[in-house]
């Protein structure tokens, strides 16, 4: 008798441990964004696409912590420091302000960043070889991406002698944009104007000093906090008749003339195979860091007839896209 119930109770043993090791395991994914839901919501949808192409789904063997600054980078230690207490297996961060929150919160936590600028000069990572420490994913820098930006601008414009930029001081990258500008402003012999933007005031007064110095059009560089106020931007821009380029494609959906840079959901569908790696065992370390690999040019010919600009077939014939 007494051997009849050991048995039986042995393989309800072995049936539940088994039930248990049949249950794959939910790995936990920290996201860390520096502005709002609805600006990285066709990034995380490209990065959950990546995910599932790789065998992941959400609330199966995956969950995402989402945690958003709004564009208020002061929050930003405390979200990360929040996620690694979550005790994630893994963070994605991005821009540069987010990956360095993630940095003080953690060295140990695997952090993969979707979009820093320079992940080298930033202190990130060693090489985009070899990153070291706990640190790899993605860079936006390219050696050409602000020169390339300045020339097409030049030649839908055709004779410029002075452009303005517009940058927020308060985001690394937008130091490193600054100095690779100038650098094709210098090869071009264009005279730049740099000026402030973190808020709606700043904003307006940049515009205002552009068009006193009598800057013949505007360069706006990649960043958050400008992107949330982008509506305003592109208002300005209209009123003064300023040409204008951007790094996000959203300002010329919303009336802005001209966007060139990489294509931003491509990097983060592509981050999500440094996450799989990973999950899988792999190092952060171990895996170089990644440059675009798609980029992209758009043209709103609706908002250069408004100010009298016409953009030259040789500008055209080079967009990836066209607004009529």
């Amino acid at each position: 008798m007494c051997l009849g119930r050991f048995l039986v109770v042995f393989a309800v043993f072995a049936l539940c441990s088994q039930a248990e090791a049949q249950q794959p395991k939910v790995a936990r994914i920290g996201f860390l964004g520096g502005a709002s839901a609805s600006f990285y919501a066709a990034r995380t949808n490209a990065f959950r696409q990546g995910l599932k192409e790789l065998g992941y789904t959400e609330g199966k063997n995956i969950d995402i912590e989402y945690r958003y600054a709004e564009g208020q980078f002061d929050r930003l230690p405390d979200l990360a420091a929040e996620l690694v207490g979550l005790k994630v297996d893994v963070i994605v961060a991005a821009p540069t302000p987010s990956v360095l929150a993630a940095k003080k919160a953690s060295a140990t936590t695997p952090i993969v960043f979707a979009s820093v600028v320079d992940p080298v000069a930033s202190g990130l990572v060693a090489s985009l070889a070899r990153p070291g420490g706990n640190f790899t994913g993605l860079s936006l820098l390219t050696p050409e991406l602000s020169g390339d930006r300045l020339e097409l601008l030049i030649e839908a414009l055709h004779k410029v002698s002075r452009v303005a930029v517009l940058r927020n001081p308060g985001n690394p990258s937008n130091a490193v944009f600054l100095e690779e500008t100038r650098v094709a402003a210098g090869r071009l012999g264009i005279q730049l104007q740099p000026l402030e933007g973190r808020n709606p005031d700043e904003i307006e007064q940049a515009f205002e000093a552009a068009t006193r110095e009598r800057a013949r059009a505007i360069v706006v560089f990649d960043d958050p906090v400008i992107y949330s106020y982008r509506t305003r931007v592109v208002a300005l821009a209209a009123k003064r008749r300023l040409p204008a380029m951007y790094g996000y494609r959203e300002f010329v959906d919303d009336g802005g003339l001209m966007s060139y840079g990489p294509n931003r959901p491509d990097l983060y569908r592509r981050t999500a195979t440094y996450v799989d790696k990973i999950l899988k065992g792999a190092k952060p370390a171990d895996l170089p860091v990644e440059q675009p690999m798609k980029f992209e040019l758009v043209i709103n010919l609706k908002t250069a007839k408004q100010i009298g600009l016409t953009i030259p077939q040789t500008v055209l014939y080079r967009a990836d896209r066209v607004i009529k």
